[in-house]
């Protein structure tokens, strides 16, 4: 039996109840380090499943592993109508990320909010670097063209965070749009990859209304972005919104639907590939 017919038939199990890794173990016919080594790489490189650990650091430890594809696992109501507009949206302004902000219990969630012409005058990424820099295994972004990739304040590189968690071995997967316009950043991004003889940075195209980082199973952080207008009485500078969240429930919905959006969508070597056909 090959590696992919063996994460077929875990996640198949698991769709059916929730099991434990002795479980899976019998299962598959492997040995429960082998059945746990596949169980966290499908949870990381597919989204499919998930795995908590009760009585954890004794010895009647249990890990139980669940399915969490979002479409077999159903939330709640305002998740439901909230995952539809996101799915349903091609740019930042088709979705505002306040609207799930609003529905998060108040011990698990803060906001700031910043102005200036980037974030990078506003101030904001000091913050973006500590957040980053929390990430043990992995980090995933709903981004837009991959711009935030250049932002640079003299006192914090972005590019050179993620450079950083590259090397310490963190996985960094993305769903943004991939075209002419942003091909320098998926470029630059995918540099990283050459650099360390790693391929820990995944890209997929997809337009879509999100700025959001996942990190872990810990957090997420979303940016909203206010533009100025002439109205009288609205903002008169830009302003940038920030969010965080932590509450376990909002993670896991919010990691469904990058998953659901990552695996149905083109990866970034096809669009790359065409691009180049397109002759100057």
């Amino acid at each position: 039996m090959n590696s992919k017919e063996i994460v077929r038939k875990i996640e198949d199990f698991v769709c059916l109840k929730p099991r434990s890794i002795q479980e899976i173990s019998e299962h598959i016919g492997k040995n429960w380090r082998t059945a746990d080594r596949y169980v966290n790489e499908i949870s990381e490189n597919y989204g499919t499943i998930s795995m908590r650990v009760f009585r954890g650091g004794t010895r009647g430890a249990l890990k139980i592993v669940y399915w969490c594809g979002i479409d077999r696992a159903k939330g709640g109501v305002f998740q439901e109508q909230l995952e539809r507009e996101i799915m349903n949206g091609r740019t930042k302004y088709d979705f505002s990320v306040f609207d799930i902000f609003q529905h998060v219990d108040s011990s698990s969630k803060e906001a700031w909010i910043k102005e200036g012409a980037d974030e990078s005058d506003a101030g904001r990424l000091v913050e973006f670097k500590d957040l980053l820099l929390q990430a043990e295994k992995q980090v995933l972004f709903f981004s837009g063209n991959l711009s935030f990739i250049n932002l640079d304040d003299d006192v914090t590189n972005v590019f050179s965070v993620l450079e950083d968690l590259v090397r310490e071995g963190v996985s960094i997967k993305v769903v943004c749009r991939v075209d002419i316009a942003g091909k320098r950043n998926v470029e630059k991004l995918l540099s990283l990859n050459h650099k360390y003889g790693k391929e820990l940075i995944e890209i997929h195209h997809r337009e879509q209304p999100l700025r959001v980082m996942i990190v872990d199973d810990k957090f997420f952080n979303m940016k909203e972005i206010k533009e100025p207008t002439l109205r009288l009485g609205e903002l008169d500078i830009k302003t940038f919104i920030f969010y965080t969240i932590c509450e376990r429930d909002w993670v896991e919905w919010i990691s469904r639907i990058f998953w659901k959006m990552f695996n149905g969508s083109v990866d970034v070597g096809v669009r790359v590939r065409e691009m180049e056909r397109i002759r100057v």
